[in-house]
């Protein structure tokens, strides 16, 4: 997707990831339209400096790509709630973010003849321009209907990222699978951390960090020469 088919780009949630994913794509030529509102404006607007604030009705009024990026159980509601109200538009874009979901969570705007796509970015956002580099050598797990899967490939290398597709049927394992390393891994560095800490060792996350970065990136080596990690090509194929 080039220049030349710069859409205009409408958030709906701003926590951690919206502004995130609206920031990655003005970068790559995008017009951003506006975003919902969010308990932490002054960071938002950091981000995205000048966004409009809109309700989510007018976000998807102006907007030929709408970007869902809301906490998991609020999903499906809101994009029912949307269709209810005769929101979605033939031909538009809706892109939501979460891991658990495929398209088929976007159904309801689908009957109104909107495209679904799901990308999820594999990072851990923390809703600040760091994540912008973040994205830059992360992968993005993409589900769409084969006729539009480029559309969906496409953004997520506008994001930055190195785009795998995860078949519909499979997006709860994958969702497992994230779940899993994130999770665990801040269990069990709290877990360390505190063991340390209660040793006597005054700054914990520090004393961890070279500890900790360089044996996950030994057990990342490892898995990807087991085959754990194939090439994206491999996995569209």
């Amino acid at each position: 997707m080039s220049r030349a088919g710069r859409l205009g780009v409408g958030i709906i949630g701003a926590g951690k990831v919206g502004p995130v994913i609206g920031a990655a794509l003005a970068g790559a030529g995008h017009a951003l339209t506006g975003i919902t509102a969010g308990v932490d404006e002054e960071r938002v607007q950091a981000i995205l400096p000048g966004i409009p604030v809109l309700d989510a009705l007018e976000v998807v009024r102006r907007s030929e790509l709408v970007v869902v990026a809301v906490p998991r159980d609020e999903l499906p509601g809101l994009v029912t709630g949307l269709a209810e109200v005769g929101a979605w538009q033939p031909g538009q874009l809706v892109l939501h973010t979460d891991a658990s979901f495929g398209t088929g969570v976007l159904a309801p705007a689908a009957a109104s003849g909107a495209i679904p796509l799901a990308v999820h970015p594999a990072i851990a956002f923390t809703g600040t321009s760091m994540d912008l580099r973040q994205l830059s050598n992360a992968y993005a797990a993409v589900t769409a209907p084969a006729a539009v899967l480029p559309i969906a490939q496409a953004l997520a290398v506008e994001l930055g990222c190195e785009p795998v597709v995860i078949a519909e049927s499979d997006r709860l394992a994958y969702a497992e699978a994230i779940a899993i390393s994130t999770e665990f891994s801040r269990s069990i560095v709290a877990q360390a951390a505190e063991l340390l800490r209660g040793a006597g060792v005054p700054h914990p996350g520090s004393y961890l960090s070279a500890l900790v970065h360089s044996t996950v990136d030994h057990a990342l080596s490892q898995a990807g020469s087991a085959g754990a990690g194939p090439p994206a090509e491999a996995l569209e194929g």
